[in-house]
């Protein structure tokens, strides 16, 4: 058995605690000894339950040079970004990475554009003849405002680009729509706070047909483990065993969570937004893992790999206050996702539509 050390940045968030973790479990069931270094701008939970895993909590900021100098300098096995964003924040890793055996940059999905430039975040969503592999063309590499739906995409490219060029050793990984314990958007709580608040019904816009890929933390993280063995340049799709529609979704979910809902699936013709779901998609957008299977790594499938998550949104939801609200509650992305006004209306023009 050997000793190797990894730096994870951003290693209290969903994706980095997921890493963390399988390191560390790693080492416990006798494999390669992992020491972890997590860095993140404050402890908390997440930070002292990783301390008590074994790993050593670092407080500092992604974007502070000297806190990643202090990390890196020393050298490690692996690195892996979970936060990183930006070209610059690309640049200010670049002078440590010869002193890395196997760099990670987390990427997104976001990056592809369709024959029409589309992409993920555009406001027409992009339309793609099958699989995405990590070939298809990507938005252009920008510096401009990654907060916004034409930067973020851009912003990804631009770091991608400085860390692949540098020569080094970095694999470079695309998600599609992360799930996992401590992900700061569960999009799951669209389901569990719906069975939570004793709805019967769940309405669910164009049949609950669209597909939009899901990406395991865990799985995220068995692959890290697995490109630290093989060190390489190169870019990975990285997702669930297959894309769930929403319909599957909200069932899996729905039965996690102890609960059943009678589903109503609504048609082209519903009132607009009732029915959309964090998964919706108008067009299918489906990663191709081909390229992460060729290496050997096992996608988990969905129903499985999210079951930790319900189990952690219940406990949270249980563990909140009377008066008081979940953690993520405030992010704008849940804006209107819980007013079941428009939804009980739409109900009611469906039953006099049936009387």
């Amino acid at each position: 058995m050997s000793s190797r050390r990894a730096v994870v940045l951003g290693g209290t968030g969903g994706i980095g605690s997921a890493v963390v973790r399988d390191l560390l479990d790693v080492s416990g069931r006798g494999g390669d000894d992992w020491q972890v270094d997590v860095l993140a701008r404050r402890g908390g939970p997440a930070a002292d339950a990783l301390t008590a895993a074994g790993a050593t909590f670092v407080p500092g900021d992604r974007r502070d040079t000297t806190a990643l100098r202090d990390l890196l300098r020393p050298g490690a096995d692996l690195l892996v970004d979970t936060v990183g964003l930006t070209r610059d924040d690309a640049l200010q890793l670049r002078p440590f990475l010869d002193d890395v055996g196997s760099t990670v940059f987390v990427s997104s999905k976001a990056v592809y554009v369709d024959d029409r430039g589309r992409h993920a975040n555009s406001v027409d969503r992009p339309v793609f003849g099958g699989p995405v592999s990590e070939l298809q063309p990507t938005v252009t590499a920008g510096d401009g405002d990654p907060t916004t739906r034409d930067g973020y995409g851009a912003a990804k490219v631009a770091a991608e680009q400085v860390l692949l060029d540098h020569g080094a050793p970095v694999t470079v990984l695309r998600p599609s729509k992360v799930h996992g314990v401590g992900i700061g958007r569960p999009r799951e709580w669209f389901v569990v706070r719906r069975a939570l608040d004793g709805r019967e019904r769940i309405l669910l816009a164009d049949h609950g047909r669209g597909v939009d890929h899901t990406t395991a933390a865990s799985g995220m993280a068995s692959l890290v483990r697995l490109v630290a063995d093989a060190p390489d340049r190169r870019i990975l799709n990285v997702a669930d065993e297959t894309a769930p529609d929403v319909l599957e979704i909200v069932r899996t979910l729905a039965g996690l969570a102890d609960h059943r809902f009678d589903e109503v699936l609504l048609d082209q013709d519903a009132p607009a937004f009732v029915g959309t779901t964090p998964w919706s998609s108008p067009s299918p957008f489906v990663l191709d893992t081909t390229a992460a299977r060729a290496l050997g790594w096992q996608p988990p499938r969905y129903a499985d790999a999210v079951r930790p998550t319900v189990e952690w949104l219940l406990e949270t939801a249980h563990a909140v206050p009377a008066g008081g609200d979940v953690p993520w509650a405030e992010d704008p992305f849940w804006d209107r996702m819980f007013d079941y006004g428009p939804e009980d209306a739409a109900l009611a023009l469906l039953s006099l539509g049936r009387d």
